[in-house]
């Protein structure tokens, strides 16, 4: 997945998305101050260059028994911060992994990400993600709670985990329970299993 990614494609990828963008309207600017705090408050004392956030969620039998159109069971969302010097970088990423309540096998997606301000306040930051060709995207904001987070989706492309995405990938779309969920904030050891590259997982393993 390319880190270099203009605001504008995001933004284009979140338009149907709650709260996060207008077609009409450009992103507004997020001060260095706020951005910071952002950062600080999602990855707390250990942000620097390069810094991790991990949100999970496992639903239980009784929340799917009271959301019976609810396909997914269990999500695992991971955050990236990575300082690039490269003009346009956009230095947040996410990986995503997730499991359906009637499939077995494991799922996930991955993209770019970049801050944007909650179009009903014009304060609060949100982080909007997109996935390369048209794979559609997502929202994540802070909830009521310090350490967690609620991710927003109408469209996006997942695929069998440890696959390429074009081979089997498919859409989650939000229907009538898939549109929001509250993930809650887990050691980062939690979310090594969505690394790819060997010795960032072991790096994970230890944090």
């Amino acid at each position: 997945m390319t880190r270099v990614l203009s605001i504008a494609i995001v933004t284009t990828a979140l338009i149907a998305m709650q709260g996060l963008a207008r077609a009409d309207d450009a992103p507004a600017k997020i001060e260095a101050a706020q951005s910071d705090a952002f950062k600080q408050r999602l990855f707390g004392s250990a942000a620097g260059q390069k810094a991790y956030a991990c949100f999970t969620r496992r639903y239980d039998a009784e929340h799917l028994a009271r959301h019976p159109h609810q396909k997914v069971a269990s999500m695992k969302l991971l955050v990236k911060f990575e300082a690039d010097e490269q003009p346009h970088a956009i230095p947040y990423s996410f990986k995503l992994g997730l499991k359906y309540r009637h499939r077995k096998e494991a799922l996930e997606t991955a993209g770019t990400c970049a801050l944007m301000l909650d179009e009903a306040t014009g304060k609060e930051i949100q982080i909007g993600c997109s996935v390369d060709c048209d794979g559609g995207g997502l929202g994540i904001a802070f909830a009521k709670d310090r350490d967690a987070m609620v991710l927003k989706l109408e469209r996006v492309r997942v695929w069998p985990s440890g696959k390429e995405p074009e081979e089997n990938s498919e859409d989650l779309s939000a229907g009538i329970d898939d549109k929001s969920f509250r993930l809650d904030r887990a050691d980062l050891s939690d979310c090594a299993g969505l690394v790819e590259d060997k010795d960032e997982r072991l790096a994970l393993n230890r944090k």
